[in-house]
This record gives C-alpha cells, structure tokens and sequence, in this order.
C-alpha cells in the first residue's frame, strides 16, 4: 500500500488529527510560557488566538449561558476570541461591553467585529479595579485568562459583584501559566468579594469556574475543603 493511500484511509487521518491537534496545544502552551507577561502587550496579540486546552468556547457557553436580550461584560477581550462568540448569541436586543487597559486590544476587537458583520459590542477603556458602570446592570460577566493578570484580583471580583444583577453567573477562565489563580486560591478570592464558586470544570492547571454572587455572609465562608460539587471534570 502507498504511503499516499495510508494517510487517506479514515483511521489514519483521525490519527493525524489528533497529532496535528496535540502539536498545535503543546505550541501553545510553549508560546503562552515564553511570552508571559501581564498585561500580554499588544504586539503579541497573535499568541491571543492560539487554542489553549481545556478552555473552549463550548465549555465557556456551558457555563455563561448567554442569552438572547442580555447585557454581558468581558473584561480582559485580548483579540475577541470569546467576544466575537458571545455577541451574536445575545441578539439584536442583547449587547456585550468589552473593558480591556489597553486601547489597541479594544481597537482590534471592533475592527474584526466590522469585518464579520457583529454588532452589539461596546469598548470601554478602564482599569478593572473601578469599573465605570452602574450597580446591578449586567446579566452575566466573564475573564478568560485575565483575572490572574490583574494585580488586585479581590478587588476586581469586588466590582463585579457590584455590577452584576441579583442571580447573576460570572464565569472565570484560568491556565497554568506565571500568573494563574488556582482554584483553592480562587476560591478565597471570591468568599472575600461576596461571591461563590458553585462549579468547576477542567483540571486545576486550565479550568473555567463559575460564580454568583452570595445572598447571605455566611454563603461566602471559605470551605475547609473542596466539596464533591465544586471537584474538577
């Protein structure tokens, strides 16, 4: 059998698939390491768009539930790689703010928004430590690979709380990189801001977790360990 006819038979291109995916995670991860910097500078904006395991779009939508009419907020969009995902699901009614430090983020954000036809994204530049809205206006919020990056993250979780509805999901994602929050970390940060994690998914070096913001004080108190329902999957 040629070498031609191996690669075509149906066994070996799902192989090659798997290997063309795993070097691609592998140069990823290598990428993220080498160029880790906080914030990532926008002269490497490329490394944004690399697929890192674990912390898909799928799994981010199982977790966000966006909806058609609500108000989401991103912080920390990088090139709008969950943006340009999430707007379209909220609708011509829906609208998703994006805040991010560094105009040219938020520039390439919009210019790939206009040449894909998305609207319904609003740029805001702010620091995420005062966010400049008013209390209670957002249905749900997320940070992909940015919470870790901010250098007081309880004081962004804080503001957070403060903008997000009553029943409001908050959904954060973490790799294992120089700056990562584990979970047990995490999850202190959020008792200190009046929220609580009420799940986990992925293993602990690239998760996503969802929050809500906690009715009463004692909700918030930090487990002495971590119960079956927050476990990683």
């Amino acid at each position: 059998m040629s070498a031609r006819s191996l690669a075509a038979s149906p066994r070996n291109r799902k192989t090659l698939r798997r290997v063309a995916a795993g070097t691609a995670a592998a140069a990823a991860v290598t990428a993220w390491w080498a160029f880790d910097t906080a914030p990532y500078p926008y002269a490497q904006h490329w490394l944004l768009d690399l697929p890192l395991p674990f912390l898909s779009l799928r799994r981010l939508d199982g977790l966000l539930e966006p909806r058609p009419g609500e108000r989401i907020l991103e912080i920390g969009p990088g090139t709008g790689l969950q943006s340009l995902h999430v707007a379209p699901q909220l609708g011509a009614s829906g609208r998703l703010d994006i805040v991010d430090i560094q105009q040219p983020m938020l520039d390439h954000v919009m210019r790939r928004a206009e040449r894909q036809g998305i609207a319904g994204i609003r740029p805001t530049l702010a620091d995420a430590h005062q966010l400049p809205f008013e209390d209670a206006c957002f249905d749900a919020a997320y940070l992909v690979t940015a919470l870790g990056e901010i250098p007081d993250p309880t004081a962004t979780l804080r503001e957070l709380r403060r903008v997000l509805k009553p029943g409001g999901r908050l959904v954060v994602g973490e790799f294992f990189d120089r700056h990562q929050i584990r979970p047990a970390r995490l999850i202190g940060h959020a008792s200190d801001s009046g929220l609580r994690v009420g799940k986990l998914i992925g293993p602990p070096f690239a998760y996503y977790a969802r929050l809500h913001p906690c009715a009463e004080p004692v909700d918030c108190a930090v487990p002495t360990h971590l119960p079956a329902s927050l476990n990683t999957v």
